[in-house]
């Protein structure tokens, strides 16, 4: 379910605070943590090896970090607000990220954002601060929290 709204640039200010969401959930099988393994080299054990996992405090596999902050591009795309009459948005990176729950392989996540921050960088470019938020169905904590950056071109 999408929850995008799109604002005249002159107004996007005013809803500064304001927070769109809770996506829909979205499933975090162990193809996807291996296939996440397999493109950033990134093998470890906690990941991809679930008998040795299981020995461990988190009880089984777990997405990588990496991974599921990157999973932020498609639940903002679900809930963010955006301004009108945009040609284009590209992520123009992070102020920070906490990692707060790991995700277990097969657990469900949703997203929410939240507008912090609009600046003009120049002339038809807007820099857009949103804090995302991962969480992880059934966690009092959420996966993460992360100030992303999004330069618009209006």
């Amino acid at each position: 379910m999408s929850q995008l709204k799109i604002v005249p640039v002159k107004d996007l200010a005013g809803s500064i605070g304001e927070e769109l969401g809770p996506t829909e959930w979205f499933e975090i099988g162990q193809e996807q943590i291996n296939d996440f393994a397999d493109v950033t080299h990134d093998h470890q054990f906690i990941h991809i090896n679930p008998e040795l996992a299981a020995q461990t405090p988190f009880g089984g596999t777990i997405a990588h970090g990496f991974f599921t902050l990157s999973l932020l591009a498609k639940l903002q795309g679900e809930a963010t607000i955006i301004p009108e009459g945009i040609s284009m948005g590209v992520n123009y990176g992070l102020n920070k990220v906490r990692f707060l729950t790991p995700v277990r392989s097969g657990k469900r996540i949703r997203g929410r954002t939240k507008l912090v921050d609009v600046t003009e960088k120049a002339p038809g470019q807007l820099l857009v601060v949103n804090e995302g938020t991962v969480e992880v169905e059934g966690e009092p904590k959420p996966a993460l929290v992360a100030e992303a950056l999004t330069l618009y071109f209006v």
